[in-house]
């Protein structure tokens, strides 16, 4: 069997190259396709030093740092590809990967991470951010984004299987293509992040990239009514600046650090703050493996890696959940979880963490592409 996998840019190493590193690992002979790379040649080892074959995106001017610009050519750019060499196509997809082209005799099994979100019902929250809401270029934007829908719909035909990430995300393929998809969860390094038998410390903790739907500022804001508390930030973007300036005398801001570092806070941590409306999340179950709950916004997949508390039964749970994106709900999450705290166990939140573990996710993962493939090769 002759296996391609088709991954959308390499850039750095970030969630969704932890799990591409994982699919390369269960097919080492897989091919690896990219619109684009520009990984650093230090920083390849994750894909086991492969040589990818890119498109023409590769070529063009400012592609690594404006790869973004070339969206209305990544289309066609992905359809360039000549994989009919291949049996089976892996593409791992959140903008235009599943919209390679395949023939009736290979199978192509598309792992989403989302259907593009700023195209489909994330659209109008994309163009208020971008300031896109009116004039010549909003409706510009516009029709590039109604454009993209129609490619994005007619090439979900071409993927045999859907994978999702998520229930959430699960949802959303049914909402946009019509299609089924089997839930399989990234992969959290539970043998790497590990809880140790030390003594809470009374601050709170958040790690993120530092950008705008992360929703930092939120928790900045709910940390100035509560002066009494700490808060710190681990991450860096292009929202550092602005962050710090907001940021009081109980906040501090770190910027990027370690993986080695970050573990020890998470560990340290009295609790994990989470604003963001993710398809998944990693970090909140990085705390919980290792041993620390999780106060999250209640959408999307932190309502699938969460364990909230049950009134009745009392049993030890992994976090709890502030219904609005307001400082004001992050303020009253925080009271109720320093009220309840006793229920939320070291030992509960390392149980529901390693439910998505690594060795876990090759299991699924490989059973569901065999399976797969052993019923298309009988058709």
């Amino acid at each position: 069997m002759k296996v391609a996998v088709i991954h959308e840019w390499l850039l750095v190493e970030a969630g969704a190259e932890k799990v591409l590193s994982e699919i390369l690992q269960l097919y080492p002979g897989a091919d690896l396709f990219c619109l684009i790379d520009f990984l650093p040649a230090g920083e390849r080892g994750f894909i086991g030093q492969r040589t990818t074959r890119t498109s023409f995106i590769q070529h063009l001017p400012f592609a690594k740092n404006k790869y973004r610009l070339y969206l209305p050519l990544m289309p066609l750019a992905i359809e360039q590809f000549d994989l009919s060499a291949y049996d089976l196509v892996i593409s791992c997809n959140y903008a235009v990967a599943k919209g390679i082209i395949t023939g009736p005799d290979q199978l192509h099994i598309s792992y989403v991470y989302s259907p593009m979100r700023y195209a489909w019902d994330l659209q109008f929250q994309y163009l208020r951010q971008a300031n896109l809401e009116r004039g010549v270029k909003s409706w510009m934007t516009r029709y590039l984004l109604h454009k993209m829908r129609l490619w994005d719909t007619r090439t979900a035909a071409g993927v045999d299987h859907y994978i999702a990430i998520s229930r959430f995300i699960a949802r959303r393929i049914r909402k946009v293509y019509g299609r089924r998809a089997t839930v399989i969860h990234p992969p959290v390094a539970t043998d790497y992040f590990t809880p140790v038998k030390v003594t809470k410390e009374d601050f709170y903790l958040t790690v993120s990239r530092l950008v705008s739907y992360k929703h930092i500022d939120i928790l900045i804001k709910a940390f100035a009514m509560m002066p009494e508390r700490r808060l710190i930030v681990i991450g860096s973007g292009p929202e550092e600046k602005k962050l710090q300036a907001m940021a009081g005398d109980n906040v501090t801001i770190l910027g990027f650090q370690e993986t080695a570092t970050v573990r020890e806070y998470l560990r340290r941590a009295r609790a994990f703050l989470f604003a963001a409306e993710e398809d998944f999340g990693i970090a909140p179950l990085e705390a919980q493996a290792c041993g620390t709950p999780v106060i999250a916004y209640g959408r999307g997949g932190a309502r699938e890696t969460i364990v909230t508390l049950d009134n009745e039964s009392k049993k030890p749970a992994t976090g709890l959940f502030f219904p609005t994106q307001q400082p004001e709900s992050v303020v009253t999450a925080i009271n109720l979880f320093e009220e309840q705290e006793r229920y939320f166990t070291a030992n509960a939140c390392r149980d529901n963490a390693l439910r998505f573990s690594t060795a876990i996710f090759r299991r699924e993962f490989q059973e569901f592409v065999s399976s797969s493939y052993k019923k298309f090769t009988m058709l």
